[in-house]
This record gives C-alpha cells, sequence and structure tokens, in this order.
C-alpha cells in the first residue's frame, strides 16, 4: 500500500502539480483508505516528500544509465539527450520548480535542488571526460555546457507543452546537439 500511495502521488504532482494533489485524490487513485494513508505517512508534505524523491532517483537512475552506457561520452550525451521522453507531460521534477508551493518549502524543494546539481555536476564530468579524450576542443566548458544542456532540456519541455507540440522539444535536442557538434574535433 505503500508503494501505491507513493506511485499515486508521483503521478498527481505530475499533473496536477502540490495544491491540486489533495489527500482525497491521493486515495482514490492508489485504492487507499483514510487509514491506511496516515498510517504510512504523517500527512501530505510527508507523502509529497517521498513521492518527489522518488521522481528524482528515477531521473538519476535513468541519466546514470545514459551516462555511464557504451560509447564515447560524446555518444552517451546524445544518447541522454535524445531519450524518449514524455515530452507533452514535461519532466516530472522539473514541472515541480514551476509550482510555488514546493518551491516555497524548503524540505519539499531540496529534492529537486539536488537533482538538478548533479545532473548538472554528472553532465559536466562526461563533457570533462571528452575534453580529455580529444572527442571535444578544450575551450569548450563543461560546466556552463552541462548548465546549458539542462536547461535546453528543461526548456524544450516547457516549449513543447506550449505548442502542443513534442516536435519541439525534438528541435530543442537536435539545437543543443548541433552547438555541440561545433565542439567535436
Amino acid at each position: 500500500m505503500r508503494e501505491r500511495l507513493i506511485e499515486s502521488t508521483r503521478e498527481l504532482l505530475w499533473e496536477r502539480g502540490y495544491v491540486g494533489t489533495s489527500p482525497k485524490a491521493i486515495q482514490e487513485r492508489s485504492g487507499a483508505g483514510q487509514g491506511s494513508m496516515y498510517h504510512h505517512f504523517r500527512g501530505k508534505p510527508d507523502l509529497a516528500l517521498a513521492a518527489i524523491a522518488r521522481s528524482a532517483d528515477d531521473m538519476r537512475a535513468r541519466a546514470e544509465a545514459e551516462f555511464s552506457g557504451s560509447g564515447t561520452p560524446v555518444q552517451r550525451i546524445t544518447a541522454y539527450l535524445r531519450r524518449e521522453r514524455e515530452a507533452l507531460r514535461g519532466c516530472p521534477v522539473g514541472r515541480l520548480t514551476q509550482d510555488p508551493d514546493v518551491m516555497d518549502d524548503s524540505v519539499l524543494r531540496r529534492p529537486v535542488e539536488e537533482t538538478f546539481a548533479w545532473l548538472r555536476a554528472r553532465l559536466a564530468g562526461v563533457l570533462a571526460e571528452a575534453r580529455s579524450h580529444g572527442e571535444l576542443d578544450t575551450a569548450l566548458d563543461p560546466a556552463a555546457t552541462a548548465t546549458a544542456l539542462v536547461a535546453v532540456l528543461q526548456g524544450g519541455y516547457v516549449l513543447a507543452r506550449a505548442a502542443g507540440d513534442a516536435e519541439v522539444y525534438a528541435q530543442a535536442v537536435d539545437g543543443a546537439l548541433g552547438l555541440l557538434a561545433g565542439h567535436v574535433r
């Protein structure tokens, strides 16, 4: 039941945000009664934290699978950027940055902050690896480039959602890869 509560809350946060994710909606989606919910969690903030942390962990695991996969560093970055995503739904972690109730609560915000800090640092590490192996030119700044790539992905979600067209997300990725290609040796 604990797992169903967390997974239901993850989906609801992704769809509706924190305010729109009521205990009643969580219970309905998970099939849990009120007693079960409060048996496993102290309340909505505690359950939301578990759901946000799970989404953050999932995002990191999926990224790490690409970053530590086979191929050259640039091939691994390309695989990460081109990985299939639900562009019109947006990023389950990135969307939380637009939720004032999450961003105003330091406890709920922490997994979001930590995940994006990890992602930028991990991506910078792969870019630095590519640079040190001579795959990318030495003028490339790994930290700045990693930040730009993460910003392109998150912005691509926003643009795709605004246009109602997942192709816009794909264009953002293509554009980022085109810029990166200018640094390939």
